[in-house]
C-alpha cells in the first residue's frame, strides 16, 4: 500500500518542539511517532536543570501516558528503542535568549539539523503574573523566532495561539493578524519590569508580589481592550513574530477551546482539567447548580487530535510551497460549521449525569438539577449574593459567637462561593461571546490536502464531521472523570 504524502514527507525530518511535556504537544508527538516512525529526530525542549533532568521529564510526563499506549503496543519490546532513536529532551527555556541551551555543543547540533520549528510552549493561566506570561507568550515566542532564524535548514515556523487573541469582537472573526499601532510591546515589558522592581523594593512576601502582579497583568489587558493576561500576551507575541519573521516562512494556527481527543489514537484522551472543564466536574459534583451565560452562544469546543491534524498537514503544504511572502492564519474551531451551543452541553451534561451519576467520598449518588443559566452577568451575581453572599456572612457572625465551631464547615463553603464567583469572572468573555471565527483559511488547506494526495480521513480536521452527543456522552466527560478527579 502505497504511504499517505503527508506520512512520507515527515521521513527524514527534524523537528523542534517547545512546550513539549502541555496537552497539545504531547498528542503532536505521539502522532507523528505512530505515522512516521522514520522521522528522523524529534528535539523536545523541556524545563529542566539539565538534560538528564530533561530526559527524566520526557518518560514521566510524556512516553509514559495512556496516550502513548497504542504506539507502545504496536512496537512492544522495540517501543524504548523508537523512543531513544527518534526523541531527545532537551532542557531550555524559551523565557531566555538561545532558549537557554547551556550546552553550545547540542545547540550548535540542532542549530546544524532542524528543519521545522513547532512552538506550542505558553502560559495558559487567565491570570498569570504579567512579567511570567510576557516571558513566555510574548517574547518567549520572540526567543524561539530568533533561535530558529540561526537554523541553517529551517523551512518553517509553525507557532500555537489561540483564536481569543480577538479579545471581545463580535461578529465574523478573519483569519487575519489584530495589528495595534498604538500599542508599543516593549513598553509593556518595561512597564512590567518597573512594577515588579517597586513591588520587591517595597519586601513584601513573595505571595503578594504574585498576587499584585497578576492583578496588573489584567489591568493592562483589560486598558488595551482583551479580557485577561493570557489572550493579550498571546497576541503581543503573534505581532512580534510577524514583525521580526523575516524571510522564515510563519504559520499561525489558532485553536478555540481545545478538548478531548475525538478519534486518534483513541476517543477521550485528556489531561487536566481544561477551560468548560471546570464548569463540567464542578456541576457533575453537585458543587455547581447556577452559570451565567447566552444560551444561544456557541462554544467554540475543538478536539484535539483535530488541532494536531491541521498542524501536520499545515507543516506539509506550506513546506513544500515555501511560502515567504506572507504569514498564513487558520482559525480551528467549530462556530462556523458546526457549533455547540451553551444550550446543548447543558442538555447533554444533565443528561449524562442522570445516567451516570458521581459517587462521592460517603459512597451517595450525586443528583444534578438541570444547571440555571442567567442571560447576564449582573443577574448572576445578584442571585449568588441573595443565595449565598449575604448567609454566609450570617454565619461567619455565628460561628464567630460560637467560638469557631463551625469554623470548618464555613472554610470550606466560603472556599466554594469564592471558586463559583472567580469561574463566572474569568470564563464570562466565553460565556457571552458571540463572536464566529472564519475559517476559509482551513477550508483551502483542506483543498489543497486533497489535491497532493493526503488521507483526509487519516488527518482529519473537517468539523461538520463531529456528533457531538455522541462525542459528550460517550467520550469527552467520561475521559475527563476517568482521570481519578
Amino acid at each position: 500500500m502505497e504511504l499517505d504524502n503527508a506520512v512520507k514527507f515527515f521521513q527524514g525530518k527534524t523537528i523542534l518542539i517547545t512546550g513539549a511535556t502541555g496537552f497539545l504537544a504531547k498528542v503532536f508527538v505521539e502522532k507523528i511517532l505512530r505515522i512516521q516512525p522514520n522521522v528522523n529526530k524529534l528535539y523536545l525542549l523541556v524545563r529542566a536543570s539539565n538534560n538528564k533532568s530533561a530526559k527524566q521529564r520526557l518518560y514521566d510526563e510524556i512516553i509514559s501516558k495512556e496516550l502513548f499506549k497504542i504506539l507502545c503496543n504496536n512496537w512492544g519490546s522495540k517501543f524504548d528503542a523508537l523512543i531513544s532513536n527518534k526523541v531527545k529532551a532537551v532542557a531550555g527555556d524559551i523565557s531566555f535568549e538561545n532558549l537557554g541551551l547551556n550546552d553550545s555543543e547540542l545547540r550548535e547540533e540542532m542549530q546544524k539539523e532542524i528543519q521545522i520549528i513547532v512552538n506550542v510552549a505558553a502560559s495558559t493561566d487567565f491570570s498569570e503574573r504579567y512579567d511570567d506570561a510576557l516571558d513566555i507568550n510574548t517574547f518567549g515566542a520572540f526567543n524561539v523566532l530568533n533561535f530558529g532564524k540561526k537554523c541553517d535548514k529551517v523551512k518553517l515556523f509553525l507557532h500555537i495561539s489561540t483564536a481569543y487573541v480577538c479579545g471581545e469582537e463580535i461578529g465574523i472573526i478573519l483569519e487575519k493578524l489584530k495589528r495595534r499601532n498604538d500599542m508599543n510591546i516593549f513598553e509593556e515589558k518595561r512597564l512590567a519590569e518597573e512594577q515588579l522592581s517597586q513591588l520587591q523594593n517595597q519586601c513584601i512576601p513573595d505571595k503578594a508580589i504574585t498576587s499584585s502582579m497578576k492583578e496588573f497583568g489584567l489591568e493592562r489587558a483589560k486598558l488595551n481592550g482583551w479580557p485577561n493576561t493570557y489572550v493579550f500576551t498571546k497576541a503581543m507575541g503573534e505581532m512580534l513574530l510577524e514583525r521580526f519573521k523575516g524571510d522564515l516562512p510563519l504559520v499561525i494556527i489558532r485553536p478555540t477551546i481545545i478538548a478531548s481527543t475525538y478519534k486518534q489514537p483513541f476517543p477521550g484522551w485528556i489531561e487536566g482539567v481544561r477551560t468548560i472543564d471546570s464548569v463540567l466536574v464542578n456541576y457533575g459534583k453537585g458543587k455547581l447548580t447556577c452559570f451565567p451565560g447566552n444560551l444561544n452562544s456557541a462554544l467554540d469546543v475543538i478536539p484535539v487530535d483535530m488541532v494536531v491534524n491541521v498542524m501536520v498537514v499545515a507543516i506539509e503544504v506550506h513546506y513544500a510551497q515555501h511560502q515567504y511572502s506572507c504569514e498564513t492564519i487558520y482559525h480551528v474551531g467549530t462556530s462556523s460549521k458546526n457549533p455547540l451551543k451553551l444550550s446543548d452541553l447543558r442538555n447533554l451534561s444533565h443528561y449524562y449525569f442522570t445516567k451516570n451519576p458521581w459517587i462521592d467520598t460517603n459512597g451517595q449518588k450525586v443528583e444534578a438539577g438541570k444547571l440555571i443559566v442567567f442571560s447576564t452577568i449582573n443577574r448572576f451575581f445578584l442571585y449568588m449574593k441573595i443565595k449565598y453572599v449575604l448567609p454566609l456572612k450570617v454565619f461567619y457572625l455565628i460561628n464567630k459567637l460560637c467560638c469557631q465551631r463551625f469554623e470548618k464547615i464555613y472554610t470550606n463553603l466560603n472556599r466554594r462561593v469564592k471558586f463559583i464567583l472567580r469561574l463566572a469572572e474569568f470564563y464570562k468573555p466565553y460565556a457571552f461571546f458571540t463572536g464566529i471565527f472564519d475559517d476559509r483559511n482551513l477550508e483551502r488547506l483542506q483543498r489543497v490536502a486533497e489535491e497532493r494526495g493526503i488521507d483526509v480521513a487519516e488527518f482529519n480536521f473537517d468539523s461538520k464531521s463531529i456528533d457531538w452527543e455522541d462525542y459528550i456522552m460517550n467520550s469527552h466527560i467520561p475521559g475527563l472523570f476517568n482521570q481519578g478527579l
